[in-house]
């Protein structure tokens, strides 16, 4: 027998970039039009807030227009709901983790094709609750239907996709609140991410939804595109980030990355102290000082879901107080210089928002008067008057 050598693989080179916390922080938060920046002025319009933050969360709707207001220059919640209801330069639909959010209308191609080609994970729902892939398809394409050129409450769209497809899509065996769903619902989400569904304006009280009229772009080119948008405004990421802002499995990101990475699309660099990580190819400028001021953020905000590590935005006390359980989002919260300083809840009555803000240390007078300044814009936004106070905020974690 004839011994060959040993062949070994080369390691692969370290990064050649090392970025430090305060460097990613400052960039993204300048990415975000949230730190003043000569070459990254406010947003010029609605949408492109919304663009650059990668969707702004509108489940509570007044804190996404607050999301958007806070990114422009002069923006107010009238014009974010001009932009979504009568320019219609945005769309409310289902976004990132299925949750709703504001998205720029130019963009929605892009959104949906890539987010109907997300891996879907089992259902929580019992088996016999459950849909056949064929089911899927055959509600998608009903509800398809039902909506092109007009504009239907939930009820209405129900009885229409039951017409269209079977007493089976309207057995009540879904959990909603207080009551059973019919079927179909389960996959409510899922047609805004094919782009066959969106809001529409509110009849009443009553959500009504409508078909956007977008083709979504095709499905791996658009998740390629997506994730470099990702990166630019929220980088240096790995991906069990990403895994966790778009609820995907994190072998799936891997996969995506590697991808990327051999395509020469994006690269690595050390992060933090906490190991390899990525940026768009070539992105490797980092700002060099801590980002400085202060700011509020509502409800929700992306910068507050997307920037991680969690542990250094939101470093000591803020991990426990400004989180519920580990979930940013659920608690409005106060930046100083760039991380989590506290917590504040707004609480309108006309045009009176009464604004607590509850601080993890007491502020100095400089930073107080940031603060009011932050609260006299959050007014602005919301087109109303602020009263500021200090203290202890007692409303809990919004669900």
């Amino acid at each position: 027998m004839t011994n060959r050598p040993r062949v070994t693989a080369a390691p692969a080179a370290p990064p050649t970039t090392t970025v430090t916390w305060d460097g990613a922080n400052a960039r993204r938060l300048a990415r975000q039009h949230l730190l003043p920046s000569a070459s990254l002025p406010p947003a010029a319009s609605p949408a492109e807030a919304a663009a650059v933050m990668l969707g702004a969360h509108a489940q509570v709707l007044s804190a996404a227009e607050l999301s958007v207001g806070l990114r422009g220059n002069g923006l107010t919640r009238t014009d974010v709901r001009t932009a979504l209801w009568t320019d219609r330069t945005l769309v409310k639909t289902f976004g990132p983790r299925g949750t709703v959010h504001l998205l720029p209308a130019a963009e929605l191609p892009l959104w949906t094709g890539a987010l109907s080609a997300l891996p879907t994970g089992t259902s929580p729902l019992p088996r016999d609750a459950r849909m056949t892939p064929d089911q899927v398809e055959e509600v998608l394409a009903a509800v398809a239907e039902a909506l092109t050129g007009t504009e239907l409450t939930i009820d209405e769209l129900s009885d229409e996709v039951v017409a269209r497809t079977g007493p089976w899509a309207g057995d009540p065996v879904m959990p909603g609140f207080g009551s059973m769903w019919p079927r179909w619902r389960q996959v409510l989400h899922l047609a805004g991410h094919r782009g066959v569904l969106a809001y529409a304006p509110d009849r009443g009280r009553r959500a009504t939804y409508t078909h956007p009229g977008c083709t979504p772009l095709p499905g791996p080119a658009a998740v390629a595109a997506l994730i470099e948008r990702y990166l630019y405004a929220y980088g240096p990421a790995t991906p069990a980030h990403l895994a966790r802002w778009l609820a995907v499995p994190r072998p799936w990101a891997a996969e995506q990355f590697a991808a990327l990475a051999d395509a020469g699309a994006i690269e690595e660099v050390a992060f933090a102290g906490g190991g390899p990580a990525w940026v768009v190819a070539g992105d490797t400028e980092f700002p060099a000082e801590q980002a400085r001021g202060v700011r509020l953020l509502p409800y929700f905000d992306a910068f507050a879901i997307a920037s991680w590590p969690r542990t250094e935005l939101f470093p000591g006390a803020a991990y426990q107080r400004a989180l519920a359980g580990g979930q940013a989002g659920n608690f409005p919260v106060l930046l100083v210089d760039g991380t989590v300083a506290g917590v504040w809840h707004p609480r309108r009555s006309g045009r009176r928002i009464a604004v607590t803000v509850e601080p993890l240390e007491p502020l100095p007078a400089s930073r107080l008067r940031e603060l009011e300044e932050q609260v006299e814009r959050v007014a602005a936004i919301m087109e109303g008057t602020a009263e500021l106070t200090v203290g202890p905020v007692g409303v809990g974690p919004h669900a």
